[in-house]
């Protein structure tokens, strides 16, 4: 399998269909993939959408939280359970649009870095209020002086990584909106890759202005810290055995 489309949701059930009739459109006959609805204790149908489309779907999964956790935990449910070595995040209410994500795909392919490389989708025409583009403008601008992760926009939902990669991030709740800045820290890449994005076609967003805000600030300065912390291990060589031992051994340099 070639990748695994991670979307999380809660309370999203009139999106479910357009938004799986899109991904169809876009990797159908491209990729070999799944599709990983992560239910994160939704109190509407949303579970039983998805597994009203899983009838026709056979390559649709879905996982249900018992209850709310978030979306980073959603997010590293999915990501936990997928089959594929690569992974695409998109958010569930439809504004991500699927057809960017072969424009991902290829740049990840091709690219020699890819173990370790981090595509971020870069909205550069958002389709939302005044009121949260200017909180996400604060935002950026705040976290990218801080944390100097040079990407333009972390909040964006589309995104594609190698599982590996993600798994070797220390984890934490909203721990998804530091995504570039993490995989940093582990010695990877970041790409910001313009994206389409579109209006919410329906049901309400879960989160505000100002408790994004705020909760943010928070975990910026548990990032500083996490980033100061941090250690690489890096490989020099590899010791092998002479002809009296069969022990072997590696030499170790760390990078701080």
């Amino acid at each position: 399998m070639d990748l695994s489309v991670v979307i999380p949701v809660r309370d999203e059930a009139a999106n479910v269909a357009p938004l799986v009739a899109e991904l169809r459109a876009a990797l159908d006959g491209l990729l070999d993939y799944e599709i990983l609805y992560v239910d994160d204790g939704s109190e509407d149908e949303t579970a039983a959408e998805v597994a009203r489309l899983q009838a026709e779907a056979p390559h649709l999964r879905l996982l249900r939280h018992g209850r709310s956790c978030g979306q980073s935990a959603a997010i590293r449910s999915g990501v936990r359970a997928a089959r594929a070595a690569w992974i695409a995040t998109l958010d569930g209410d439809g504004q991500n649009d699927p057809a960017d994500i072969p424009k991902l795909w290829r740049i990840g392919l091709t690219a020699p870095e890819a173990p370790s490389l981090l595509i971020a989708g870069y909205r550069e025409s958002r389709q939302d209020s005044w009121g949260k583009r200017f909180a996400s403008q604060i935002a950026n601008r705040v976290r990218r002086r801080m944390l100097g992760d040079d990407t333009p926009d972390t909040g964006c939902g589309l995104k594609l990584f190698p599982r590996a990669l993600f798994l070797d991030l220390p984890y934490f709740d909203h721990m998804h909106r530091f995504l570039p800045a993490l995989v940093l820290r582990e010695g990877g890449i970041v790409r910001s890759i313009r994206v389409n994005h579109r209006a919410r076609r329906g049901g309400v967003s879960k989160y505000g202005v100002f408790d994004r805000l705020g909760v943010g600030i928070v975990d910026l300065f548990g990032v500083i810290w996490l980033r100061r912390r941090a250690a690489r291990p890096y490989l020099l060589e590899e010791v092998l055995p002479d002809s009296k031992t069969a022990s072997r051994s590696a030499s170790l340099s760390v990078v701080r």
